[in-house]
């Protein structure tokens, strides 16, 4: 019986554990785009370079290509004014952080990051500027 109940233990804690496995990712998922975008700010590409996937290095080829990729197609993403940290969810298999970016002007933007786990750690692997949501006329 008393090993009975720990098998049963056992499953149930596994059970929770899988249930929720974004969740349990969130703050190293998080850290490594906040420390992005720390170094993108301080026009570190080197280091911000360092947080993209081996997909998105193999893309870009140096952080000076990077860098300026940022630069011209993010400019809320080099330049945050805040950054507030949204829900992580699955879908399809991959996690997404949802980020909302104020940027400098005042203008609120929504990202989703796409991250994936390598043996350096939680890696960016996209970005995708969401389309802005307007109020209608």
């Amino acid at each position: 019986m008393r090993l009975l109940t720990t098998v049963l233990k056992a499953a149930l804690l596994s059970t929770v554990l899988l249930a929720q496995p974004a969740a349990a990712q969130e703050d190293p998922i998080q850290s490594t785009i906040r420390n992005q975008l720390s170094a993108l700010g301080q026009d570190d590409f080197t280091t911000a370079f360092s947080f993209a996937s081996p997909t998105i290095k193999g893309l870009f080829g140096t952080p000076d290509n990077f860098g300026r990729m940022v630069r011209h197609g993010y400019p809320m993403v080099h330049r945050p004014g805040d950054v507030k940290m949204l829900e992580l969810r699955e879908v399809a298999g991959n996690l997404w952080q949802r980020v909302m970016i104020t940027d400098l002007e005042g203008r609120t933007h929504l990202l989703d990051y796409q991250m994936i786990e390598t043996s350096d750690g939680w890696q960016i692997n996209a970005v995708q500027l969401l389309p802005s949501v307007g109020v209608g006329a």
